[in-house]
Parts: structure tokens; sequence; C-alpha cells
């Protein structure tokens, strides 16, 4: 018996294949996060403004929010394998001529954050591609267990990456540091082309007809109740979590008076709690109640989003911070994994472009709405403020999806009797 994507099993070739790619990919994410890291602790200890940062997260996330839509009508109309080479090296050729302007010019600091817009527009693309790739290459059975290594190697690429980004911010200049990630997109784009990624057959006008096709994207959605539920709670709870990576960096220099250094340890203990969120479901194998695992994910973002917002003002303070972002970190994958694995074991796989770029963009108009409160409140009350709202807030919203969903759940079984 054969999966849907074709393959047995019992057979381990999709194995290779799927991690050839996912090694690529942790590669160039390595290159991304240290630039990444750099890049944003340059703007925090220069400018040490949260309404900086702010604008700084709101460019990141503009692209996904206006061109998201569209982006995933062409995603499953294109080669997703062709996608996902052209993005990866769009990313690092935008980093690229940044680098090259410091011998130009002295940049202004707003155009660190145009450069983080603009990478983000090649984010746009290869995010729903590399997402849509996923099932044509794994056993629909084993979606999780993949899904789950992914996470664990790009939780370990994050990890890397701002002690990396922090070694190369001590030692050498802002413009050959974003020269790092041209190198891990090229090392991308080989082991995504090494790969033969399996097409779907298209039965589809020659020219997009955009609105209908993102119509269909969104009927996705609405007609799995549980499933827009589960969304839509998810998004409200963005609302309060986004701004908080933006914030991240004002915590440590400005609240804790750390250095590039600790902030790095941090960010390591947040990449470790993934990697073990990430061992832990993959160990699970095929969730049976996705959505429900999705839950438990979420109330454990509003959990350690609220003790960090009551620690100290002091050094333990910043030590006690750090093992909560380890928590934090596990029960990020713990709500992402179970979801983005029942996204793609339920969505047919012609429309699994739209659905994950809708899903970005809907995500994403959460950061400029989040922003929009965080900033100004994190401005007149302080970092650690936002931090416990957050928390509060996230709790609350997903203890009415839990209600909302076993309510839906049982109307369902009702209906099937």
């Amino acid at each position: 018996m054969e999966s849907a994507n074709g393959n047995r099993p019992g057979d381990n070739a999709w194995k290779k294949r799927f991690l050839t790619i996912a090694g690529g990919q942790t590669i160039s994410i390595i290159g991304s996060s240290a630039v990444q890291f750099s890049l944003i602790w340059w703007l925090a200890s220069e400018t040490e403004s949260p309404l900086m940062m702010s604008f700084a997260g709101l460019l990141a996330f503009l692209p996904q929010l206006i061109l998201g839509p569209f982006a995933g009508v062409w995603v499953d109309r294109m080669s997703r394998k062709a996608v996902i080479i052209c993005a990866d090296l769009f990313i690092g050729l935008a980093a690229t001529l940044f680098a090259i302007s410091f011998s130009i010019w002295d940049p202004p600091y707003w155009s660190a954050c145009v450069v983080l817009g603009v990478r983000a527009v090649g984010s746009v693309f290869h995010t729903p591609a590399i997402q849509a790739a996923v099932p044509m290459l794994i056993p629909k059975e084993e979606l999780v267990r993949a899904n789950g290594w992914s996470q664990f190697m790009q939780s370990g690429a994050f990890m890397l990456g701002p002690v990396i980004g922090a070694a190369m911010y001590a030692a050498l200049p802002l413009p050959v540091i974003m020269l790092s990630d041209l190198v891990g997109a090229v090392v991308a784009s080989i082991s995504v082309a090494l790969v033969e990624i399996p097409e779907i057959q298209r039965k589809r006008p020659a020219r997009p007809n955009f609105l209908s096709e993102i119509k269909e994207g969104i009927t996705v959605y609405l007609n799995d109740k549980r499933l827009c539920v589960v969304t839509l709670a998810m998004a409200a709870s963005m609302v309060f979590f986004m701004p908080l990576s933006s914030l991240y960096p004002l915590m440590i220099s400005s609240y804790f008076r750390a250095t590039a250094w600790h902030a790095s340890i941090n960010q390591i203990s947040y990449a470790l709690g993934m990697m073990a969120g990430a061992i832990a479901i993959s160990s699970i194998g095929n969730i049976k109640n996705k959505l429900g695992a999705v839950h438990v994910g979420a109330i454990g973002l509003g959990v350690t989003s609220l003790l960090c917002g009551i620690l100290p003002h002091n050094m333990t303070g910043f030590w006690i911070f750090a093992v909560v972002c380890l928590a934090m970190g596990a029960s990020v994958n713990v709500n992402y994994i179970p979801y983005v694995s029942y996204l793609q074991e339920t969505v047919p796989k012609e429309a699994q472009g739209r659905a994950f770029s809708l899903l970005g963009s809907l995500m994403s108009i959460t950061m400029p709405i989040g922003l929009l409160i965080a900033g100004p409140m994190a401005e007149r009350h302080g970092v650690p403020r936002w931090f416990l709202v957050a928390g509060i807030a996230m709790i609350i919203i997903t203890g009415i999806s839990m209600t909302m969903s076993i309510s839906s759940e049982s109307r369902e079984v009702r209906g099937r009797g």
C-alpha cells in the first residue's frame, strides 16, 4: 500500500531526500540567524529605542501581510523546487547588497530595518513552498516525526546562529557578517537542487484568477470548524506574543543591563527549549489529537510569558529569564509542529501553498497590531509589563479556544451519530 505521495510506509528513501533538504536549510538558517542577531543587536545597542525595534519588526512582517495571499497562488502554480531555490538566493542577495552599501556610504539606522523587510519578501515565497513540498516527500503517517526532526535541526541552527553572531559581532564589521547569509543561501539551494521533488498535476488556466484562488484557500479553513477556531485563537494570541521578538533585545540590554553575550545565552536557552520540544513531539510520532496538542503549547507560551514579566531587575532575574525562555521555546514547538502537521495531512496538496501563505499573512497581521500596542506601552511602562500582559491574554484566549473546540467536536460526534 502506498501513501498519497507515492511513498511506501516502509521505504526509507524519503528520509534521505528529506534530510538532504532539511540539512541544507539548517546551514542556511545558521547564517541567517547570525546575520539577524548581529543586525538586531546593532540596532538595539545603537538606538536603545523600543519604537525603532518595533519599526524594524513591522517592516520585517509587512511583506507577508501584503504579498502572502498572492504568493500562495504562485506557489501552487509553479514548481515548488524552483520557488524555494529562487527565494533562498534572493534573501542572500539582499544581505550582500546591504554589505556592499557600507563601502559606499554610512547607512542610517532605518536602512537596516529596510533590509529586514526586503529579506522578508523572499521568506514570503520560501516558507509556504517548503511547507507544501514536505508532504510530497514524506508518507502521511510520518509527517509529525519528520516535522519534529526538521524543527530539531532548525532549533539547533537558531542556537548556533546567535553564538556565531555574537562572536562575529565582536570580531568583525557588520558588512562582513552580512555576507554569511549569501553562503548559507547557496548551500541551501544546492541541497534542494540535488533532490527530486514530485510535482502535482495542476488543472488551472494559464492566467491566475487571484481573487477566486485566494477564496479557495480561505475555504480550507472555513470547512474545518475546529481548525478555524484554533487558527483564529492562535492569531489572537500572536497579537500579544509576536511583539516579544522585537522587545527581547531591549529586555536584556535595558532592563537587565546585560551584554551581547548574555543575549546570545538567552537565545541559546530558547533554542535548546525548541529542540527539547521537537524531540518530545517526534518521539511520540503520529499524534491523534493534533489540535489538542496545539492548545497545550499555547498554554505554555502564556504561562512562560507571564513569568518573564514579573522577574527582578537584576542579573539573578536574567538567569531566571533564561531558564523560563527554555520552557517557552519548548512550548513553541509543542504548539507549532502538530498544527503544521495537521494542515499537511488534511489540506489537499494542490491548495497547500495558499493555505500556508494565508496562515502566514494572518499571523503577520498580528505583528503590526501587536507592535502598535506593545511599542508605546513598553516605552511608557517598561518592556516587562508587556510580557506580563501578553501572558495573561494568551492564557485567557487559549482557554476560550479549548472550550469552543471541545464543543465543536461534540457537535460533530452527535451529528455523525
